[in-house]
């Protein structure tokens, strides 16, 4: 069993090239080697996926477990190499089930078997599911198994691959709200089909990095017409920084149907609802608004939760990503559900059709728990999305036309732990006043709580939303477009410095670089899966570019470089 491992999937990779030992998030070599096996897996049935497709053999389920299980290897979701090993035998089994049907239906249409049972990761299966002959054979199905790979086909192969981790992500949270899209689900086995395929050239792979985007898109606006439909238009919003009298439950991560059925099952029973990180932008969401015991918003950004866990006296909840590592002063009340998991932790279940899930004992501990400490006493804004922006579209338009708004700059995306994130922070306060910052995702925790000033009654930062609402940044751009009656949105007076963290971050990316946006600030690193080529081809066309100086950047930013 090897104590090894190479992952360069998120931006606090070790030294900017890859974590070996241990990740950086947290996660052991074990579970970074089951999760690279589970990958080799859904790569296993997206092979007999796209083939039975072919044969009209759809397995529904299937095609949804295998955005679920991508899911949960995005970065800082799961911890429990048991839950993993259930994953790689839930993947087996499922892809040997569609692998008989596609065969049979292959005989039936051809009055014979279809020869052959593929290639290894369509046919593999372990004598059984221990640790030690998993991580065995993950040994030699890595990022880096190959070390004869060209560096520049692996890298394009893991663009799209955590390209679609992001998607997956964005994808189940539409299908967990009831609102679906085979094509998505189809195309992400066929994404994973084509990272297996070895005559496909760099320039091949390329164009399915863009048309990853163009899916990633979709697979967006999918995610905010189920939340939309579902909860309403978010809508401006003060929210509370501090704590009201009584116990609480802190719900972390971004799944906005846990809350609601969280809610629900605590209404009347003295216990306050609290969201934390990405949870923030619930409270613009009309829906929401009707329960008195939702108060407020408890902390900052995902990686300042060590510190601040240990404050809030109640349980938590985490629903997605991003979890760290917990301390022993609260890791006896921090909950998993969902794809999320941590060695150690209790997991509440997946819902059963037609009920909610089941939140009694996170409620139980709730009730006997002191109330939160107090970490801040003040209001943040947040309910910017697309649908109010373009409300006020007229009075943004003559905002612009007057020079009252001299530009808007996009600084969305993830937080981290590292200093050089400092960056943000400073280059919003280095803006002009006559600029306009859009946001969504955590990134906003770098500079959302400054005190930077309103133009014609909108604040300096609009918010709008979490990282999945990114699309609410496209759709404005794209709308303001054409109401200036632009051809190319590169024309308006938007500039883009973008943080990223992750997988989701890495979708919204090949959206932007599918719509042409060019001129992309990405920091505070570049992706250490881009290779030098790779990285050589998206400056050239995309003029995208790491950031720089604060001073430097903000001039040229200001000047439309």
């Amino acid at each position: 069993m090897s104590n090894r491992m190479f992952c360069f999937q998120c931006q606090e990779t070790s030294k900017n090239n890859g974590c070996t030992i241990q990740g950086v998030c947290g996660k052991t070599a074990e579970v970074a080697q089951l999760q690279d096996l589970l990958i080799y897996l859904l790569k296993g049935i997206a092979f007999w996926g796209t083939r039975a497709k072919n044969l009209d053999v759809v397995h529904t389920d299937t095609n949804l477990f295998v955005a679920e299980a991508l899911f949960a290897t995005i970065t800082n979701a799961n911890f429990d190499a048991d839950r993993f090993i259930k994953l790689i035998k839930e993947a087996v089994d499922r892809r040997e089930t569609l692998r008989d049907a596609a065969q049979a239906r292959c005989q039936e249409l051809h009055g014979e078997p279809c020869p052959g049972n593929g290639p290894d990761w369509a046919s593999w299966k372990p004598e059984s599911y221990d640790s030690d002959t998993m991580l065995t054979k993950a040994a030699t199905v890595g990022v880096m198994a190959d070390e004869d790979l060209d560096e520049d086909i692996r890298s394009l192969r893991e663009l799209i691959t955590y390209g679609l981790k992001g998607m997956a992500a964005y994808t189940d949270h539409a299908y967990v709200l009831g609102e679906e899209d085979p094509e998505i689900l189809a195309f992400m086995q066929e994404m994973l089909e084509t990272t297996t395929n070895d005559e496909l050239t760099a320039e091949d792979l390329t164009a399915m990095v863009l048309k990853t985007g163009e899916m990633g898109l979709r697979a967006m606006a999918l995610l905010d017409k189920a939340n939309t439909e579902t909860y309403g238009h978010p809508e401006p919003t003060q929210v509370y920084l501090g704590v009201k009298p009584g116990p609480g439950i802190l719900v972390s991560g971004h799944d906005l149907l846990d809350l609601e059925e969280l809610l629900e099952q605590t209404q009347g029973s003295g216990v306050n609802i609290y969201t934390h990180g990405e949870m923030l932008p619930a409270h613009a969401y009309p829906q929401f608004k009707k329960y008195d015991h939702f108060v407020g918003n408890y902390g900052g950004s995902w990686w300042q939760q060590r510190e601040e866990f240990k404050h809030f006296g109640g349980p938590i909840l985490m629903t997605t990503n991003c979890i760290v590592r917990p301390k022993e002063s609260y890791k006896d009340r921090i909950f998993t559900t969902g794809m999320a998991g941590y060695p150690g932790c209790p997991h509440i279940p997946d819902r059963e059709p037609g009920q909610q899930k089941d939140f009694s004992e996170i409620i139980q501990i709730a009730r006997q728990s002191p109330e939160p400490d107090l970490l801040e006493d003040k209001s943040i804004t947040t309910g910017f999305a697309h649908h109010t922006v373009l409300q006020h579209a007229q009075a943004v338009i003559d905002a612009v036309q007057s020079g009252t708004i001299k530009r808007f700059v996009v600084m969305g995306g993830c937080d981290g732990r590292q200093k050089s994130r400092q960056y943000y922070t400073d280059v919003a306060q280095a803006l002009p006043e006559d600029t306009i910052i859009l946001t969504a995702g955590c990134a906003k925790y770098r500079y959302n709580k400054l005190n930077l000033g309103s133009i014609n009654g909108f604040p300096r930062v609009l918010d709008a939303g979490q990282c999945n609402d990114s699309y609410s940044l496209i759709r404005t751009a794209q709308a303001l477009a054409e109401a200036f009656h632009l051809e190319d949105v590169n024309d308006l007076p938007i500039s883009y410095d973008i943080a990223w963290y992750e997988q989701k971050a890495v979708i919204v990316l090949l959206a932007l670089l599918h719509l042409g946006i060019r001129k992309i600030r990405l920091g505070p690193t570049l992706p250490a899966f881009l290779s030098p080529n790779v990285t050589e081809v998206l400056v050239k066309y995309f003029d995208l570019k790491p950031i720089g100086e604060v001073e430097e950047d903000v001039e040229a930013m200001m000047m439309g470089m």
